[in-house]
């Protein structure tokens, strides 16, 4: 495997807050890579260094090779790298395919992901296309933030804390489209504090504690112990 995209003694800082401290992360194309920890680990904060949300140093991001930290948000979709907020973030004004179409704005019409591949995936959005994107139950708008990230055709999606405040069936089949995602070609990246769904989904898993990397490996090769002393520093 090549590595698709990569951090390298990533810092971020909040003013005079520093966030993540020297992290060195890898994510091969074709791979579901994980990172979990706790609450305050830094875990969004990395991804949002990663699709420019966060400021930091060029070398410290590379994507395929090329640096890119610090490269603006809007350029990071366009060179390939797309977010799945916390919360959704949904356009609570626009309908669900309309919410779906702003992921593919200004891009190129030479796409993998199309409406009608996002509506293969989740047949229920297209059943649902016209409604008002806050009249779905909260599974249903998560589906729709996957399939506006997707709409941008992205080499590496990721995904932050897709799984929050989700039954566990809707969990499910949310990472059953992840799956897919994947096999369809399109590398993964998620935070994650369910422990379960990021260790059945993941090739490998990177955890962080304070804002550093403290265990990675793949997760048939760690034990729960490992885990738990990475995740809690016990």
């Amino acid at each position: 495997m090549s590595a698709l995209l990569e951090t390298e003694n990533l810092e971020v800082f909040y003013g005079d807050f520093q966030a993540l401290f020297g992290v060195d992360v890898v994510v091969n194309a074709g791979e579901t890579v994980a990172i979990i920890g706790s609450n305050g680990a830094g875990k969004s904060s990395f991804l949002n260094a990663l699709c420019g949300l966060n400021a930091s140093k060029p070398e410290q991001i590379r994507l395929e090779g090329v640096s890119v930290g610090g490269t603006p948000a809007f350029d990071m979709v366009r060179k390939g790298v797309a977010l799945v907020p916390e919360g959704r973030r949904l356009f609570p004004s626009l309908s669900v395919e309309e919410n779906l179409m702003v992921g593919s704005h200004g891009m190129s019409e030479d796409r993998g992901w199309t409406l009608e591949a996002i509506y293969d995936l989740f047949p229920i959005l297209k059943e649902r296309r016209n409604q008002p994107s806050t009249t779905l139950s909260g599974g249903q708008q998560q589906m729709v933030a996957i399939g506006r990230a997707l709409m941008s055709n992205p080499k590496v999606l990721l995904c932050d804390e897709i799984s929050l405040g989700l039954a566990p069936s809707i969990v499910k089949d949310v990472y059953q489209a992840l799956a897919e995602i994947k096999r369809r070609g399109t590398t993964v990246l998620i935070v994650e504090q369910d422990l379960s769904a990021a260790l059945d989904a993941a090739d490998r898993v990177y955890c962080f504690m304070e804002g550093r990397v403290s265990l990675e490996g793949r997760p048939g090769e760690l034990t729960r112990e490992q885990i738990q002393d990475a995740y809690f520093g016990v």
